[in-house]
C-alpha cells in the first residue's frame, strides 16, 4: 500500500464528532501521541488504522485518499502574489498549507477574493465621488497619475530636450548616430552592441559603457540612448521633479525618474516644434510620422499625447496601450477622457477590436454616458524578446481626441462627423457604467438594485430594478 498522509482528514473526522485526541486514540486502540503524529502528517496512515477508522466512523476509505491539490496550490499562490499585501510566503509554505490544511487554504482563497472585491468596489465608489485614492495606490499608479494631472506634458524637460536636439543638430531618421557621438564627446560614454538576454540596454556608470541589445530597431536604440543621455544632461532636474512629487514611497520616486527620463528621450528624438509641424503638415498620419522620424507606431502615438505646450498646442489626445486580456499597461490623457480604474474597460471600445484585425488602423466615434463624443483610432503592435520559439508580445494602441478635433486628422476623411455620424455608446467600465440597456455588461453596476425574476429571462444581463 502506498503511504498515505491524511492528517487533515483525520483531524476533520475527529472534530466533526467533537472528540479529543485521547478519545479518538481510545476508540482506535492506539496512543494519543500516535494520533497527534497522524494529524500532523508525522506518520502515514497504516492499513490497520484505516480499517479501524472506516469501521468505527462509517466512512469510505476514499475519504482518506490523497487529493489533487494542484488547483488549490495555484489559487493560494495567487493570493500571496498579491502586491498589495506585505511580506512574502515561500512556495514550500504554500504547498504545506494546502496539503496539511486544505480547508484553511480554501478559506484563505475565499477571503482574499472578498477582499479584492471590496477594494474594487470601494475604489469604484470613491472614484465616482471624486475622492482621493492616493493612499491606496501602487507606485506605478502614482506615477501614472502624476503625468495625468499635468496633461502628460512636462514643460521644463520638453524645452531642455528641444534645445539639446537643436544644439546637436539631430536630423529626423538619423538620430541614433548623433546620440552616440553626443554620449562620447560630452560624457565620455562608449556605446557597444552586445547580447543582453531579455534586456534592451545596460549602462555601467563606473566604466562609462552603454551596452545595447543588437536586436533593437534603430528607433528603439535611439530611444534607449536618449534616455541615458537624459540622465546625464538633466539628471538634477529629473531628481528635483521626482522629489517634489511628494511620494512617500522610494519605489514610486525611482519609477518617476525613469518616466521622466523616457519623457526627455521622446522629446529629444521627436523635438517639440519640429514634430508638431510635421504632425500638422501630415494631418496626424501616424504611419507617415513613423517613417519620417524613424520610430515606431507606439512611440509616435505617445508623443502626440504630449503636445500641450502653451501657445503651441497640438490636438489634445488620450493615449492607451492594452493587451488581449484587457489589461491597460499605459494610459495618459491630455483630454477629459476618463480611464476606468476598476472593473475593466468597455468591451465595445474599438481598442479591443484591433486584435481581430492585426496591423490595420481602425476608427470609432465613441459616446460616453454623459453625451461627450470622442474620435478613436486603434492598431496592434507586436514585438519579440528573442528568436524562434521565444514568447513575443502584442498590444493594441489607442489614440483618441474629442470629436470636435477629428476634422484635423486624416483618419476622419470620408466619415460623417455631424448628426449622421455612426456613434458607438461606450462606458467607463461595467461596475460604474450608467447604461442600463447594454447587452455586453459583465458586472452589475455598484450600488444599483437589480430586477430579479425567477420566471422570466431577457437579453440584458443584470437588468436594473425599475
Amino acid at each position: 500500500m502506498e503511504k498515505v498522509y491524511a492528517g487533515a482528514r483525520v483531524r476533520q473526522l475527529r472534530e466533526d464528532r467533537s472528540l479529543s485526541q485521547s478519545e479518538l486514540a481510545r476508540a482506535l486502540g492506539i496512543s494519543p501521541s500516535y494520533v497527534n503524529q497522524l494529524e500532523h502528517n508525522g506518520r502515514p496512515l497504516t492499513l490497520a488504522v484505516l480499517l479501524k477508522l472506516t469501521g468505527q466512523f462509517g466512512v469510505d476509505a476514499e475519504f482518506f485518499a490523497a487529493q489533487d491539490t494542484a488547483r488549490l496550490v495555484a489559487d493560494v499562490r495567487e493570493v500571496f502574489a498579491d502586491d498589495t499585501l506585505d511580506g512574502a510566503v515561500s512556495p514550500g509554505a504554500v504547498d504545506e498549507l494546502t496539503t496539511k490544511l486544505p480547508d484553511v487554504a480554501r478559506m484563505v482563497v475565499a477571503l482574499h477574493r472578498r477582499y479584492r472585491e471590496s477594494v474594487e468596489n470601494i475604489a469604484a465608489l470613491t472614484a465616482e465621488q471624486g475622492m482621493d485614492q492616493t493612499a491606496a495606490q501602487q507606485p506605478h499608479e502614482q506615477v501614472r497619475d502624476w503625468f495625468y494631472t499635468r496633461n502628460n506634458h512636462v514643460a521644463a524637460l520638453d524645452r531642455s530636450a528641444e534645445e539639446l536636439s537643436a544644439h546637436l543638430r539631430l536630423r529626423p531618421g538619423e538620430v541614433r548616430s548623433g546620440l552616440i557621438t553626443a554620449l562620447q564627446d560630452r560624457h565620455g560614454v562608449r556605446v557597444v552592441s552586445e547580447p543582453l538576454g531579455t534586456g534592451r540596454h545596460e549602462f555601467d556608470g563606473r566604466r562609462k559603457v552603454l551596452r545595447l541589445a543588437p536586436a533593437l530597431r534603430p528607433g528603439q536604440a535611439a530611444f534607449r540612448l536618449a534616455s541615458e543621455l537624459a540622465m546625464l544632461e538633466s539628471g538634477d532636474e529629473i531628481t528635483r521633479l521626482a522629489e517634489r512629487a511628494g511620494f512617500g514611497d522610494e519605489t514610486a520616486r525611482r519609477l518617476l525618474r525613469i518616466g521622466l527620463a523616457n519623457y526627455y528621450a521622446g522629446a529629444l528624438v521627436l523635438p517639440y516644434r519640429v514634430f508638431l509641424g510635421a504632425a500638422e503638415r501630415l494631418r496626424y498620419d501616424v504611419t507617415l510620422l513613423s517613417g519620417e522620424f524613424g520610430v515606431g507606431f507606439e512611440t509616435v502615438c505617445h508623443r502626440l499625447s504630449t503636445l500641450q505646450r502653451r501657445g503651441a498646442r497640438g490636438v489634445p489626445f488620450s493615449f492607451v496601450r492594452v493587451d488581449r486580456a484587457g489589461n491597460i499597461s499605459k494610459r495618459q490623457s491630455a483630454t477629459g477622457f476618463h480611464f476606468s480604474r476598476v472593473g475593466g474597460s468597455c468591451p465595445l471600445w474599438i481598442v479591443y477590436e484591433a486584435f481581430a484585425a492585426p496591423g490595420r488602423i481602425l476608427t470609432q466615434i465613441a459616446e460616453l454616458p454623459d453625451g461627450k463624443k470622442y474620435f478613436w483610432l486603434a492598431r496592434t503592435v507586436t514585438g519579440s524578446t528573442g528568436g524562434h520559439g521565444e514568447p513575443g508580445k502584442t498590444f493594441a494602441i489607442g489614440l483618441g481626441c474629442e470629436l470636435r478635433h477629428a476634422v484635423r486628422l486624416v483618419y476622419s476623411d470620408g466619415l460623417a462627423l455631424g448628426a449622421g455620424a455612426a456613434v458607438t455608446p461606450i462606458g467607463m467600465g461595467c461596475k460604474v457604467c450608467e447604461r442600463p440597456a447594454c447587452p455586453q455588461r459583465a458586472f452589475p453596476a455598484i450600488g444599483r438594485p437589480l430586477r430579479v425574476d425567477e420566471h422570466a429571462s431577457g437579453v440584458l444581463p443584470y437588468p436594473p430594478a425599475p
